[in-house]
């Protein structure tokens, strides 16, 4: 029987519970959203993947959405442990779809069990600290550590579709809104604007699985975005799709481009499990 996309379930872990939704059935895919971001911006992928076949998992991350912000941690070890806790919990392995920091956080965990990890596909990725120049780090980080913080983001998130935004953008602009409300979230969302890549990076070469590296050529968030992807690439041995205009995240603006490359990646990668 098919999981209602429309049901949360929650993981329990050590520290706090998270939110899920699953729908379909198949070879399981998890996607894991980016800071600042809910697990529905994966709302354009996941029928696709269902009505390829695929059993599809998203996850809100720790103080984002309907997850607890009762956490000691909030980056990419602790992202992608959460990732491999919910891929044991559903029956694994399974297809770890990750954007922007999430992708650093499934890196992490495709080299932390490898036999969960049938395959990566990592969206606007950070999967290393970004060059940046040291005035715009501090003032990136005081813009992010008050209260403000929350309108500050709401403010720079138009930015990062210089493409085409979805006709429900303004909609999910106020659920993010919403979400960083909740008791703690705020400060759970200053606590994470803090990751580290590191840990991701140095792990890259740990990587056997077969990875897709999805970049957006206006992507505001890197300094030359073909190239980061190229980057990326080269030390995952992975396959790359640019999505010519878009900015962070292609597979919200452009879903007709990057769901087609996404479920033959899925497909060939589950193929006989």
């Amino acid at each position: 029987m098919n999981d209602s996309p429309s049901t949360t379930r929650h993981l329990t872990r050590p520290e706090g519970r998270l939110a899920y939704e699953v729908a379909g059935e198949g070879p399981l895919v998890v996607c894991l959203p980016g800071m600042g971001e809910l697990r529905s911006s994966y709302r354009f992928t996941v029928p696709a993947l269902v009505a390829a076949g695929f059993r599809v998992a998203t996850l809100d991350l720790r103080g984002h959405g309907e997850s607890d912000a009762t956490f000691g941690r909030y980056d990419d070890v602790a992202a992608g442990g959460d990732a491999l806790a919910l891929v044991e919990e559903l029956g694994g392995p399974a297809v770890l779809v990750g954007s922007s920091m999430s992708a650093g956080a499934a890196v992490w965990a495709a080299a932390e069990r490898p036999a969960a990890v049938a395959g990566l596909a990592l969206v606007g990725p950070f999967v290393r600290n970004p060059p940046m120049n040291p005035l715009l780090a501090l003032a990136f980080r005081a813009a992010m550590s008050g209260p403000w913080a929350p309108a500050v983001w709401g403010g720079y998130l138009p930015s990062l579709y210089p493409g085409r935004k979805p006709e429900d953008f303004a909609e999910h602009r106020r659920l993010i809104r919403e979400s960083m409300r909740r008791p703690g979230h705020a400060r759970a969302f200053s606590r994470t604007t803090r990751t580290s890549h590191a840990p991701a990076e140095a792990r890259l070469a740990e990587v056997g699985a077969p990875t897709l590296v999805v970049m957006g050529t206006a992507d505001p968030d890197f300094k030359d975005a073909a190239a980061e992807a190229a980057w990326v690439a080269d030390r995952l041995h992975a396959e790359t799709l640019l999505v010519t205009g878009s900015g962070h995240y292609p597979h919200t603006e452009y879903p007709e481009q990057v769901n087609p490359r996404l479920v033959g990646f899925c497909r060939r990668v589950t193929a006989g499990a």
